[in-house]
């Protein structure tokens, strides 16, 4: 079929757009035309087999059998529908049309009804019968011809995406959430297969897809159409779950239409309600949602983490509550085949993720723990950074994630950063936030650069070589150390010191505070070097004052509190011999994994501040990948005279136009 064949067919259906206008909003129209889209299809399908469902129907019904098994049999496909309505037989009369409609939904197989009511199918039909509209539109799809010897069920994939995707320029304010731009999901996918092609190639191959975040299973549809473009006899089976009701019911019904088994389609949150979850997948692929908490299902993931651990998804580690990416990924390693002894299968992933997930979280916090086993694992192949205003509901940068278990030799123990943020041309009118598009011949570009990506990295004359870089995994790990510097202090008694004396529980519990007050005050603007000294003057105004010396170490902390003040060139302060650390000199640095504590804080910390040391017993692992640290590129400011001489070009403009209009 040709491009503007079935351009001609979404046309068709969304000219009942022209019956809606002012009955409904433009952002409700797929409401209707979608759902009347589907059962039209599935209606057409069924028309060379429904009278032998009838027969079947009239048989077995009754009897004491699996009639459902005996009527999809009948049918030949994994639906049916027992009654004898069609659209074109509901227009006969006009007064009914809502009831026999409402009936003819009724009697699909429960597989077909799901996804219709998920629609809200039956309060639309309500709705445009209340508005008077059923009969119009009834009769408006019962003319589309959409026979399966006309419209094939890749061709039938075509007309129903042209159809979501009208529906989410129809509502740009959520399109973000149904549907991801197909230039985005079509190098996602160069991305993901790429590597494959040979195998793929082979007669009779069987991959299976999955999308554990799937929308309206944009990416999945892709995913089949770029392997069977490749090997129209390959068998590409696609699984997916969807947590929007909506979005499943388009998802579910675009594989009815396709010929996909719509069972795979799970409805539910895949967190708290894993829909496949013995399955093991050959490509996994998603586009999440970006920074969503996932506080909903916190109970049920905390309660797996800890009572699983390792053998369960979340293994690795939590992040935090108000972002939920690193869950998604955790999920869809799960979901990997094993290598087997032979190097045999194993799994490739591909998923969109905003910059968070690649530094957020300290050393040792749930993200940085779960960068760290992936990376340990030799999981991760390669980053690619995309331009930001892609997407329509958020303009910030992506980043495209590429995972497999099943590396490649000269890929093992490293990762590749793909910096794409250049590639994009202007869209003449934006959608939402998205104002940038990739070309086909960009698409093509990268994906061939990310599969060169090793070869131009080593090679400094290659015209692309600043866009690639290779790293070994333990290259994005740090050891999180604490330097400490001793505290240094002189004492002293000033008025200050007596007014933090009175505000000291510490000591007032210790003594009277009155008395105490007292026996100090001959010893405002005195000063000591060392605490020693300080005490024993204190002790001394004490005894003249008649106030006893406290016995116990909070009476003493309290008291350096007071009369301590932190001096650079003051005594260094004792705890069982050792310097007592100062917090508020405390620094902390992150040292590569390869690079020896020690010797770095000889070379970088050492010279500035000779006293400093490090307390290995706060030092902690964590992993980061700094994406953009590692492609700036330096550029120099312009010289002051250069930008002196703009200024005055600029004055010289602007009196120029005042005296124009002083004239």
């Amino acid at each position: 079929m040709s491009t503007s064949k079935h351009t001609e067919l979404a046309n068709h259906a969304w000219s009942v757009a022209d019956l809606l206008r002012g009955d409904y909003k433009q952002s409700d129209y797929g409401k209707v035309i979608l759902p009347f889209t589907v059962l039209r299809r599935l209606e057409c399908v069924l028309a060379p087999t429904r009278d032998k469902v009838l027969e079947t129907y009239e048989k077995y019904k009754g009897e004491d059998v699996d009639v459902a098994r005996f009527l999809r049999r009948a049918a030949g496909h994994g639906f049916y529908n027992i009654s004898g309505y069609t659209l074109k037989s509901i227009t006969n009369d006009s007064s009914q049309t809502a009831k026999h409609l409402l009936a003819y939904i009724g009697a699909f197989s429960e597989n077909a009804q799901e996804v219709l009511h998920r629609y809200e199918f039956p309060q639309q039909i309500r709705r445009l019968d209340g508005a008077n509209l059923i009969y119009q539109v009834v009769g408006r799809f019962a003319d589309l011809d959409l026979r399966p010897e006309v419209v094939s069920n890749h061709q039938m994939g075509y007309v129903f995406e042209e159809l979501i995707r009208r529906f989410a320029e129809q509502s740009n304010e959520t399109a973000g959430e149904h549907f991801t731009p197909r230039e985005v999901i079509e190098l996602m996918v160069n991305l993901l297969v790429a590597p494959d092609e040979d195998a793929l190639s082979v007669p009779g191959v069987v991959r299976t897809v999955m999308d554990p975040a799937c929308g309206t299973g944009g990416m999945l549809s892709a995913a089949e159409e770029h392997i069977t473009k490749h090997n129209s006899s390959a068998t590409v089976e696609v699984f997916g779950q969807e947590l929007n009701p909506e979005s499943w019911a388009i998802c579910r019904s675009d594989m009815m239409i396709k010929g996909q088994d719509p069972e795979n389609i799970k409805f539910g949150n895949s967190f708290s309600d894993d829909g496949h979850r013995t399955a093991k997948f050959d490509y996994l692929l998603a586009n999440p949602p970006f920074g969503v908490e996932w506080k909903k299902v916190k109970d049920e993931v905390e309660r797996e983490y800890e009572q699983q651990g390792e053998s369960g998804r979340f293994g690795a580690g939590l992040p935090r509550i108000n972002d939920g990416s690193l869950l998604f990924l955790q999920h869809m390693i799960s979901k990997m085949k094993l290598v087997t002894p032979e190097g045999k299968g194993g799994s490739r992933i591909a998923i969109v993720f905003n910059g968070s997930p690649l530094f957020t979280g300290a050393a040792e916090s749930g993200e940085s723990r779960i960068r760290q086993w992936i990376l340990e694992n030799d999981l991760l192949e390669g980053i690619v950074a995309l331009p930001d205003q892609l997407f329509y509901n958020t303009g910030i940068s992506t980043y495209f994630w590429i995972l497999t278990n099943r590396k490649l030799p000269d890929h093992e123990g490293k990762v590749i950063l793909l910096d794409a943020r250049e590639y994009f041309a202007k869209m003449r009118k934006s959608l939402g936030d998205k104002r940038k598009y990739l070309t086909s011949e960009q698409i093509t570009e990268i994906t061939n650069l990310y599969a060169e990506a090793l070869h131009v990295a080593k090679d400094p004359e290659h015209r692309l070589h600043q866009k690639v870089k290779v790293f070994a995994n333990e290259d994005f790990g740090y050891r999180r150390i604490t330097v400490e510097r001793p505290l240094k202090l002189r004492f002293e008694v000033t008025e200050e010191t007596l007014t933090q004396v009175r505000d000291s529980k510490a000591i007032g519990k210790a003594l009277d505070v009155d008395a105490f007050e007292v026996a100090l005050k001959p010893l405002v603007g005195r000063s000591w070097k060392t605490k020693r000294a300080a005490w024993d003057s204190v002790r001394s105004a004490m005894a003249e004052g008649g106030v006893l010396w406290p016995s116990g170490a909070p009476f003493q902390k309290a008291l350096r509190e007071v009369l301590g003040v932190r001096d650079p060139e003051g005594e260094v302060q004792l705890v069982k011999g050792e310097p007592e650390p100062d917090p508020e000199l405390r620094d902390y640095e992150n040292v590569p994994l390869h690079e020896d504590v020690d010797e770095y804080l000889r070379r970088e910390v050492l010279p500035h501040v000779p006293d400093a040391w490090i307390d290995h017993t706060k030092t902690k692992i964590g992993y980061e990948i700094p994406f953009t640290r590692h492609f700036y590129v330096y550029k120099p400011p312009r010289p002051l005279a250069e930008i002196d001489a703009e200024l005055k070009a600029l004055e010289a403009e602007i009196q120029t136009l005042l005296s124009e209009v002083t004239k």
